[in-house]
């Protein structure tokens, strides 16, 4: 009966805590930040609840609650999502989990190399497309363009989101790469070179591990032992929604090491150009319409 009167207290405390540190998160983001219009009769400083509701995909009343302390449970996989939306640095990230009281799948999470910097830049190179990788050819941010080039990759969970499973699983990926089979050769060669480097660390041989589990393409090209070096070159991509498109794929090194870097597609001709464009045209009317939706249900 003590520990129970001793702990309810302590918990009313950290739910306040978490409460208040999710609204100073919230309220420090502009729109424009994570690519959602202003609107004209903004009063609320930053993001509204709907808003970072709608980015982390849970339900706006239950982050309301989570904002006003009531005594909920809050999974470690809601938690990265909201991490993620409000832009968390990796001591804010930290003191997220903590005030939870949760363990954080994904402690070495992308936010602890993608700075806010770094997120202006993608943001500034619209509508190039543009990502960040790190060495295991996980997508780690992306601006909107390149959200939406092969396919949908806000839709997709965290660990997902890396070029070789979507290259060797996801369908609309697939489609949309018109030299596949040279493209899972590549990639398998570049992560076998990569690997080198990593061959103990369990999140790679997790990767490894998935790919071959899911993949028969994957584990005859895996069993070559090939290697590629990292470089860039012409691509062409059938994008599902304005056609094919011409780029020039490049990579700039964040480090030191071949390890982070920043992945771009500069069109070829001036077709592409005007693609992309239609592109961010339509991903900024769609997510104009789901932020009115969410406010209109609200």
């Amino acid at each position: 009966m003590t520990v129970m009167a001793m702990s309810a207290p302590g918990q009313d405390v950290r739910r306040h805590e978490l409460a208040a540190f999710l609204r100073s998160r919230r309220e420090r983001i502009t729109p424009e930040q994570v690519g959602l219009p202003r609107g004209r009769r903004r009063r609320t400083p930053g993001l509204r609840r709907e808003e970072v509701a709608h980015l982390s995909a849970v339900g706006v009343t239950w982050y309301t609650w989570l904002e006003q302390a009531r005594d909920i449970q809050v999974s470690p996989q809601v938690l990265d999502a909201l991490a993620e939306a409000l832009l968390l640095d990796p001591t804010e990230r930290s003191h997220l989990f903590a005030l939870a009281g949760a363990t954080d799948p994904h402690p070495e999470a992308p936010c602890s190399v993608v700075t806010p910097t770094l997120r202006r830049l993608l943001d500034q190179l619209e509508p190039v497309p543009a990502a960040i990788q790190n060495s295991r050819y996980d997508f780690l941010a992306h601006n909107r363009t390149f959200g939406q080039l092969f396919c949908d990759l806000d839709a997709l969970p965290r660990e997902d989101r890396n070029s070789l499973w979507l290259a060797f699983t996801n369908e609309e990926f697939r489609a949309s790469v018109t030299d596949l089979p040279e493209v899972m050769r590549a990639l398998a060669g570049k992560l076998r070179a990569a690997m080198a480097e990593h061959l103990a660390e369990p999140a790679w041989k997790e990767l490894v591990r998935r790919l071959e589990e899911a993949s028969p393409e994957f584990r005859e090209l895996w069993a070559r032992h090939e290697v590629v070096a990292p470089g860039g070159r012409v691509k062409m991509i059938r994008n599902a929604r304005v056609g094919l498109l011409g780029f020039e794929h490049t990579n700039l090194w964040l480090g030191p090491n071949a390890g982070t870097h920043l992945v771009t597609y500069v069109p070829v001709d001036d077709a592409t150009q005007a693609g992309v464009a239609r592109l961010l045209d339509l991903v900024v009317r769609e997510r104009q319409g789901q932020a009115e939706g969410a406010l209109a249900i609200a």
